[in-house]
């Protein structure tokens, strides 16, 4: 059987934590800012972690099972 490629985008987009959870970043930073508030601002910095919903399909791109 081939080697499966990783998605390209999604190696980008994602990083494999310790513990075998998925990081990611949040959406909505990068243009449009000054109608957003300070605060929405400040929360959409930090990282967060794939939704078990949506875990399966990002581990698939990932080629991680």
């Amino acid at each position: 059987m081939p080697k499966l490629k990783t998605n390209s985008g999604a190696k980008k987009r994602f990083a494999l934590t310790g513990s075998g959870k998925i990081k990611r970043k949040h959406a909505f930073k990068s243009h449009i800012l000054t109608k957003k508030s300070t605060k929405q601002k400040r929360n959409l910095t930090y990282s967060g972690l794939v939704d078990s919903a949506d875990l399966s399909n990002v581990k698939s791109l990932l080629c991680l099972k």
